[in-house]
């Protein structure tokens, strides 16, 4: 029986706890668009995802509407196209076709113009992937991920090696515009084939034709309830968080069947990812000062980061049997107020964020860094940030934004979800081209062999 006070609760959370559903994302398969003609392909393509996706929009809109619920974002989520550059030709003629669809159905964005290159480079992934820079500047609505190592393969330092100047050539090419195309490429390690949060979706080879997953996000929803237990020990703190989650998630998966059932598609999964924004009062890092910490970045973050990352697991997967994606915390500095404010500060620095990595979500998300970083420093700390999810078994991203013309401590501003930031200051006093010019690949760890 539905209580009074839970749809009281639920009323506030959304009006004063900037509690939101962060995204809708439908995940469309492109594999029978491929074509050894890359121009009717991309035929296909703009045609299955403008027949899919046509009521996307209005869906979540409508939902959004009848049960006072804000959806922010809606979005597609795309099979990697390397898959399909593999026939040959120009690979930014697609996300041409992807632009156009998205100007078509109305959505934030797609993404999907993807590679997966853990264990090597097959047709199409190498072009695809230099191609990158060119599709993020002609493109506004289009992003890019590449997964470059996974647990079960190891790491392939060639394709971390081509990341750190595709990562450079982006900026540059996107340096009029605050070097905004590299706030749309992520480069993964154990990339997860159902997320639905932006720049790192795409639609995994073993998912349905077509599916709806739902991303929900609520960290200032979590920053109340700890309010209300001042006092409490650890162990409350994490009840309280897991309690929290469970109605988060339950809220994300009323959303995400009713959205399923209205598109005719299946539901995939509930991603219970605290998804932080600039607004004051919507931030992970005044999660982790509320429970006791003077400023997000001092020694204690990162234990009370992996505090906060489990309890939220915890309390999603008890409210829905369908939780995946990456669900727990996220921290990309420019989008989160408490993180911009440490860094601004100096108290969250980049040796920091990576340590806070081991325990969290995803890796180093929207950091601005000197527009000075060679390439080299840019693979090798795509290089550091995968070596820790290897071997951890878990997934963790890079993404970051050489701001060209601008030093540490000056500002880079994007606006709306992505925010703004200080240019984090990065050790460029020694040099490691020669570790990352070797190449090659680094192995599996020993904990691959689970069979």
């Amino acid at each position: 029986m539905i209580n009074l006070n839970d749809i009281m609760e639920t009323i506030n959370m959304i009006s004063e706890e900037n509690l939101d559903i962060r995204t809708i994302t439908m995940g469309i398969s492109l594999l029978d668009c491929a074509d050894p003609d890359i121009k009717r392909s991309c035929e296909k393509v703009y045609d299955k995802i403008t027949r899919k996706a046509e009521n996307l929009v209005k869906t979540g809109e409508d939902i959004e509407r009848e049960y006072g619920i804000p959806i922010i974002n809606k979005r597609i989520s795309v099979t990697p196209i390397a898959l399909l550059a593999a026939s040959g030709g120009d690979p930014v003629l697609y996300a041409k076709a992807l632009q156009k669809a998205a100007d078509t159905t109305g959505v934030n964005f797609i993404g999907g113009y993807s590679a997966l290159v853990h264990k090597g480079f097959s047709a199409g992934d190498e072009a695809l992937i230099r191609s990158i820079p060119e599709a993020l500047s002609v493109t506004e609505n289009i992003c890019s991920s590449v997964n470059i190592g996974s647990t079960k393969s190891g790491i392939n330092m060639d394709a971390v090696k081509l990341m750190g100047k595709i990562v450079r050539q982006t900026a540059e090419i996107t340096a009029d515009r605050d070097c905004i195309g590299c706030a749309k490429l992520v480069v993964f390690c154990n990339a997860v084939e159902d997320n639905p949060f932006m720049a790192g979706a795409f639609h995994g080879i073993g998912e349905p034709d077509c599916v709806i997953h739902v991303g929900v996000s609520g960290p200032g929803v979590v920053q109340a309830a700890l309010k209300k237990c001042p006092d409490g020990d650890l162990g409350k703190v994490a009840e309280t968080i897991k309690r929290t989650a469970f109605k988060i998630t339950r809220m994300g998966q009323l959303v995400g069947t009713e959205a399923s059932a209205r598109l005719g598609v299946p539901f995939g999964i509930v991603d219970l990812s605290l998804a932080p924004t600039p607004a004051v009062g919507d931030s992970v890092a005044h999660i982790l000062e509320e429970m006791g910490l003077e400023t997000c970045g001092i020694h204690g973050t990162t234990a009370a980061l992996a505090l906060l990352n489990d309890a939220v697991k915890k309390g999603g997967v008890m409210a829905s049997s369908s939780v995946g994606g990456l669900s727990g915390a996220f921290i990309p500095v420019t989008e989160d107020a408490g993180m911009i404010d440490a860094a601004r500060s100096g108290d969250l620095l980049l040796e920091k964020l990576e340590a806070m990595t081991a325990v969290c979500s995803v890796g180093l998300d929207m950091i601005a860094i000197p527009g000075e970083t060679p390439a080299e420093v840019i693979s090798a700390i795509i290089a550091d940030e995968a070596a820790i999810g290897m071997v951890n078994s878990k997934t963790t991203a890079v993404r970051v934004i050489p701001a060209i013309g601008k030093k540490a401590g000056e500002e880079l501003q994007f606006g709306g979800l992505l925010g703004s930031g200080p240019i984090m200051k990065v050790n460029l006093t020694k040099s490691p081209k020669k570790f990352i010019d070797r190449a090659g690949r680094i192995p599996a760890p020993l904990q691959s062999l689970k069979n």
